[in-house]
């Protein structure tokens, strides 16, 4: 069988960007099962709720939701079990010291993605957004739309007064 190549996304975790302004992002790759992998290929997973902590100098992935492999018996997985992350000793070292530093800052998984083969996660370093703040992001995406379309317009040569028909 010929090896994968590439990336092939399995999910995203739309809800966080929007949720937070995320800082910097890290890959990681996933400890899994067998029949975790054959769900994965599926795309039977959700990363809703789901966040990374340290523990015992390790970062674990909490409350990933993997549906269980349906030709699985006996050795199937837990669903939401939690899962160790691997990442380089340094890598770790750099990100729990951002994390000890400043308050409120929180490790998010972005999306989950099978490159070359592996299972990968993109984890974000993320803060929190304030409703104010969502609103503001949402009125300059907002703003930044209504320029590309007025752009859009010069460049056609149409006048911006007359919008949807002729006069």
């Amino acid at each position: 069988m010929a090896k994968e190549t590439g990336t092939k996304l399995i999910a995203s975790n739309k809800k966080a960007r929007h949720d937070y302004a995320i800082l910097k992002t890290y890959e990681a790759g996933l400890v899994l099962a067998g029949t975790e992998v054959k769900s994965l290929r599926l795309g039977r997973v959700s990363l809703v709720d789901t966040f990374a902590q340290e523990h015992n100098g390790e970062i674990m992935l909490y409350g990933l939701h993997i549906a269980e492999y349906g030709f699985g018996s006996w050795t199937n997985h837990a669903p939401r079990r939690t899962r160790k992350l691997l990442l380089h000793k340094d890598e770790i070292i750099k990100i729990l010291n951002k994390l000890n530093e400043s308050s409120g800052l929180t490790l998010v998984p972005l999306s989950l993605y099978f490159k070359d083969g592996w299972a990968k996660v993109e984890l974000g370093l993320a803060q929190g957004l304030k409703s104010y703040d969502k609103r503001q992001v949402m009125a300059e995406r907002d703003a930044k739309k209504e320029i590309a379309r007025e752009m859009g317009r010069r460049l056609k040569g149409r006048s911006p007064s007359v919008r949807g028909g002729r006069r």
